[in-house]
């Protein structure tokens, strides 16, 4: 039976000569992955790629079946078409990078409305946006809340954070506790939405700094994790 679900590209890759296997953050499934046959065969099929650029939001029609590894793809449409995401060298350096971030942390087959719902929300407001130099820090710190692991913020004023605990300390406890500037940091980014992080200002190389410490706690709370290969461009870019 066809039924339609929303998704969101996370990769796609070429298989064989004309065939596409896409994997997609859907509403309805969580990751799935899809099987588009001989759709870079003809010209008319190829200018369907376009819609398979990376955390593209899509609807599909979509012929599932529980035990299939790779799914068929039916229809294909935009369900939101993106104005400056895949056009402005700086938005799109971040979206490389959360792509690849995504790619990895994403691995539940099974559906989760509010992660997508936030996922989804995110990418649109960053789309809207002309002030995202800081996006992607305050992104990957809403996802640790539906990845299992964000901070516990019960005693946010203390001066020390454990990034293994994830919890705020009033002495370091070892090599795990942070302090001074990414603790600041980290606080004022905890205590805001995205509407609010033009308040945020802060320079490239403590924007380096907090992001490497973050990806750090994804790496002790992860197993797996490791930091992305687009990260020297994203910090090239934002240099």
């Amino acid at each position: 039976m066809l039924t339609k679900n929303n998704s969101i590209v996370l990769s796609k890759l070429k298989y064989k000569d004309n065939d596409l296997i896409v994997r997609c953050y859907t509403e309805q499934r969580g990751v799935v992955s899809y099987i588009l046959r001989g759709v870079l065969k003809s010209k008319k099929s190829h200018t369907k790629t376009v819609y398979f650029q990376v955390l593209s939001q899509l609807q599909i029609v979509e012929d599932f079946k529980p035990n299939r590894q790779l799914q068929n793809m039916k229809e294909v449409k935009p369900n939101y078409i993106y104005k400056s995401l895949h056009s402005n060298v700086y938005k799109s350096a971040i979206v490389l990078f959360l792509s690849e971030i995504l790619s990895v942390v994403l691995r539940e087959e099974e559906k989760n409305e509010a992660l997508y719902n936030y996922i989804q929300t995110a990418l649109q407001y960053l789309d809207s946006e002309e002030q995202y130099s800081n996006f992607h820090l305050l992104f990957l710190l809403k996802l640790t809340r539906y990845l299992g692991f964000q901070p516990e913020t019960l005693n946010i004023d203390y001066p020390y954070f454990n990034l293994e605990s994830g919890i705020f300390e009033v002495s370091p406890s070892g090599i795990y506790s942070i302090k001074d500037e990414n603790l600041t940091l980290l606080k004022q980014l905890l205590g805001i939405n995205f509407d609010e992080l033009n308040t945020i200002k802060i320079n490239a190389k403590r924007r380096q700094d907090f992001l490497n410490m973050l990806l750090y706690y994804f790496e002790l709370h992860l197993d797996g994790f490791k930091k992305p290969k687009s990260l020297q461009v994203l910090n090239d870019v934002f240099h």
